[in-house]
């Protein structure tokens, strides 16, 4: 198998026979992961003959390595499908070929040597259970190829060649989506262009909430409707607009983008546990944006461990009374109604004693954040991700009607919120791609501007090779993302591809933003440039949603269950 040079330009290589190279790649990477999986299950295996979760937990290098080695075997898989697709279309350019390969290249490397969970957290198949001769059968010829030739220096520098010349028109690559998804995405790059990137950094400066006369405009474009069904008043999409559309918004702005998060979350937990009348009373509302949601879970102390909340609602005639404490509540002190997950059965432990309210609560005033009685708030201030605010609630006596328990039965609160944990982390994996797309931009940009001895710095190889690897590893989880979220529309079970995304999203946004940072060297630590402000966002992704040490070990649960 040779090099072909398909321009006739010396630095544009493209290997042979790529996608049959990349078919027979993944096909050994998913043999690998398989192998992976039975080894990983041997460590994990009870005296019963079942994973137990306490030898998961005991062997979290292994089990979380699993994850990732899984994440990228659906990453190659989704890459490949996607490169596919284009070429039915005769959209598969020279970009989009060399993203394929080096891709490829890349990922196949670090499933040999070691894929970084987090700096300073490589896991090689040793710690998976895998020896050398394992790896020998993974290195066979096309993947060996892929490894050695696929992602050299002149790959590199075409990429960042490639996506250069694609700066002022924005085109880093064709994402595979179809003319619906093409005009919505354009639609909405327009909005963040033009009404969200200009003021961003000093919304972030003055640490402000987004004003109000950008929500109204997002209301107005369905922004809060956007998977609402027709007769709420919504605009019925599905879930693969909801991601082009997050993704471009938090392109421009992660608050922005984030905005919709909440009410996608409320309207989903209506949908799929409230009754008819709590659907004709509060889903219209949300999806017009006369309402605005926020997500009350989390408590001082529990993290992700949710059945372990405290907060507790007693009925009291036609009202119950909630009682505790609430942290990490986004966007808390203008939203209407907050999504309350309590505990209204404290004799039942764990998650079957929790319930989930819709609680209504009156807007911020000039002068009140909080000015419900038997409601206090107080901001905590952050890094980053300050667009909506982040508050710690307290409750003495706080009344919600009790016809606002979300399906008039107790005890469903978990099981309800589990039912949106998909969107939610679809959600997440594109405001992450959009994320780190903005922060590749800022890069570029700067890398073609900023003139050092004489030349752009973009002509050196290292920064070049930095840019390079943004866009490769930016379409790779983006495809991802979309598989996941096709998958969703389809009515398929997709919470092992949705954590997927989510994990791979949320290191690649943070990669990205630090290494563009890096390009703008000393200036990037400047709080007036924007990538200051874009590293500190990035940096929240991999911990809300799942941080990604859950999320791993939900992935690996799933992925060693079918060992049983």
């Amino acid at each position: 198998m040779t090099m072909t040079d398909m321009t006739d330009r010396p630095e544009t290589l493209v290997l042979d026979r790529l996608d049959d190279l990349c078919t027979a790649a993944l096909d050994a990477a998913e043999s690998f992961k398989q192998q992976a999986i039975v080894a990983v299950a041997g460590m994990t295996r009870g005296g019963n003959g079942r994973v137990s979760a306490e030898l998961v937990e005991a062997n979290q290098y292994a089990t979380h390595g699993l994850a990732w080695l899984a994440t990228y075997v659906e990453a190659l898989r989704e890459t490949l499908n996607w490169s596919r697709h284009l070429a039915s279309e005769g959209k598969l350019g020279e970009l989009e070929q060399l993203m394929l390969q080096a891709g490829f290249s890349e990922y196949l490397s670090q499933i040999a040597g070691g894929i970084p969970m987090t700096l300073g957290e490589i896991i090689r198949p040793l710690n998976l259970g895998l020896d050398d001769a394992a790896i020998a059968k993974f290195k066979k010829a096309e993947v060996s190829l892929l490894i050695d030739n696929g992602y050299g220096l002149e790959v590199r520098e075409r990429i960042a060649e490639l996506i250069a010349a694609g700066m002022d028109t924005g085109h880093f690559g064709e994402p595979g989506l179809d003319e619906t998804y093409s005009m919505i995405r354009d639609q909405f790059r327009r909005f963040a262009n033009e009404e969200v990137m200009p003021f961003a950094h000093g919304w972030h400066l003055r640490d402000e909430l987004i004003p109000m006369s950008v929500i109204e405009k997002m209301s107005e474009l369905g922004v809060f409707g956007l998977t609402v069904p027709e007769k709420y008043d919504g605009l019925g999409l599905g879930k693969m607009s909801m991601c082009v559309v997050s993704e471009e918004l938090s392109r421009g702005y992660i608050g922005v983008g984030s905005l919709g998060t909440r009410s996608e979350i409320a309207a989903e937990l209506i949908l799929t546990g409230g009754t008819e009348a709590q659907k004709d009373k509060w889903l219209s509302a949300i999806a017009t944006g006369a309402i605005l949601p926020t997500a009350v879970f989390t408590e001082p102390n529990t993290g992700s461990d949710l059945a372990s909340l405290k907060t507790r609602a007693v009925k009291d005639g036609d009202v119950y009374r909630v009682t505790g404490n609430k942290t990490w509540i986004t966007h808390a002190a203008r939203a209407d109604v907050m999504t309350m997950l309590v505990r209204t059965n404290p004799n039942e432990p764990g998650y079957k004693g929790l319930s989930m309210f819709l609680a209504e609560k009156p807007h911020m005033t000039e002068t009140e954040d909080f000015p419900a009685a038997g409601m206090t708030g107080g901001e905590i201030e952050v890094l980053g991700y300050r667009g909506m605010k982040e508050y710690e609630l307290g409750f003495d006596n706080f009344e919600v009607k009790a016809e606002n328990l979300l399906g008039e039965e107790e005890g469903n609160g978990f099981k309800q919120l589990m039912q949106t944990f998909e969107s939610a982390r679809i959600q997440t994996a594109a405001r992450a791609l959009g994320v780190a797309q903005n922060a590749m931009e800022l890069g570029l940009r700067y890398a073609l501007d900023r003139i050092q001895f004489a030349r752009p710095i973009i002509k050196f190889p290292r920064v070049a090779g930095k840019l390079a690897w943004m866009a490769v590893e930016i379409m790779m989880a983006r495809q991802l993302t979309y598989a996941s979220a096709r998958a969703k529309d389809e009515g398929r079970r997709c919470d092992l591809e949705a954590g997927m995304a989510k994990l791979l999203g949320a290191r690649v946004a943070w990669s990205a933003a630090d290494n563009a940072l890096q390009i703008h060297g000393g200036n990037g630590f400047a709080l007036e440039y924007p990538i200051s402000r874009v590293l500190c966002d990035a940096r929240i992704l991999n911990i809300f949603e799942g941080a990604g040490e859950i999320q791993a070990q939900v992935i690996a649960r799933r992925l060693l269950e079918g060992a049983n």
